[in-house]
């Protein structure tokens, strides 16, 4: 497996499934991995905080035999006080891995470059891959597998919708992107995914017409219109965003065994209804536990002894 998870666009699909696997492993056994990462420690740095990420890395760590160290924004200041390369060097010095949740994603590829120990990437403005291997993970235990399904994602073109097109494309899914006009996804993630879809029996569609990128899904998926950090842009965003909830109508165009996915927190009344994220196709809460099972496979594959 590749040193660092970065970006689902830099692991085989043979890597990435075998992620998957253990995940489940762990899933079903937890306690045959309770020793998985012994003596190991995790620094887990946020400039951004979060329930989900978190929770599941500080007790992921801790159910493998490890520890986790909580390093937040008045602990350590990336590119403020200390440099990067500086901070990525000591704490190599110190523990065994580094879990990140960033603004900037190449401060993460800085660490990579600079650290001695597997950077995870726990979030950035560009990418979410340990979400999207929690999706994966779930969307394949609703519907058995994940090869040839269609994935519907709608809303901002952000770090959500450029992991699902990685992860999506890795396993030779039909990825749809339903975007308003503006909001569309990295052109240069968009051109990557296309070259793995292609290499897996994959596809890769982008519209501004949700009815159309939702039609035929297997699973459809939204985030919210702001994102942290944006909050300054969400009155303009919801304004622009009208005719991209999903609720119930435009669900009528997935198929009826359709599942609904929401990384979370979630926005009732404006992403998605309240009918259909507490509605019986919603697998969110399934879909949340999976980051712990997902990220654990993640520590083991990168920090296991």
């Amino acid at each position: 497996m590749a040193r660092h998870l970065l970006s689902l666009a830099e692991q085989t699909p043979e890597e990435l499934r075998n992620i998957l696997d253990l995940a489940r492993q762990i899933k079903l056994n937890p306690r045959a991995f309770a020793q998985a990462c012994a003596g190991q420690t995790l620094a887990m740095i946020f400039q951004k905080p979060s329930l989900r990420t978190r929770v599941s890395f500080q007790t992921g760590i801790y159910q493998l035999g490890g520890q986790g160290i909580y390093l937040g924004p008045t602990d350590i200041q990336l590119h403020r006080g200390e440099s990067i390369p500086d901070t990525a060097k000591v704490l190599s010095r110190y523990v065994d891995g580094i879990m990140a949740r960033v603004f900037d994603h190449a401060h993460l590829e800085e660490m990579a470059e600079f650290g001695d120990i597997p950077i995870i990437n726990g979030l950035s403005d560009l990418l979410h891959p340990c979400q999207v291997l929690a999706d994966l993970l779930t969307i394949e235990e609703k519907k058995g597998g994940l090869k040839g399904l269609k994935l519907a994602y709608v809303g901002d073109g952000n770090n959500m919708a450029h992991s699902l097109l990685y992860g999506g494309a890795q396993f030779g899914m039909t990825v749809s992107i339903s975007h308003p006009r503006g909001y569309a996804p990295d052109a240069e993630v968009v051109t990557r995914a296309r070259e793995i879809a292609a290499s897996t029996g994959g596809a890769i569609q982008i519209t501004e017409d949700p009815a159309e990128g939702v039609s035929d899904a297997d699973a459809v998926y939204t985030d919210v219109w702001a994102s942290m950090g944006q909050e300054a842009e969400a009155k303009e965003r919801n304004d622009r965003f009208k005719g991209f909830e999903v609720d119930a109508k435009l669900m009528s165009n997935a198929r009826p065994d359709s599942i609904f996915l929401h990384c979370l927190p979630a926005h009732r009344g404006e992403e998605v209804s309240a009918e259909v994220i507490d509605g019986p196709r919603s697998v969110v809460f399934d879909e949340a536990e999976n980051r712990l099972h997902a990220q654990k496979a993640v520590m083991v594959r990168l920090m296991g002894r």
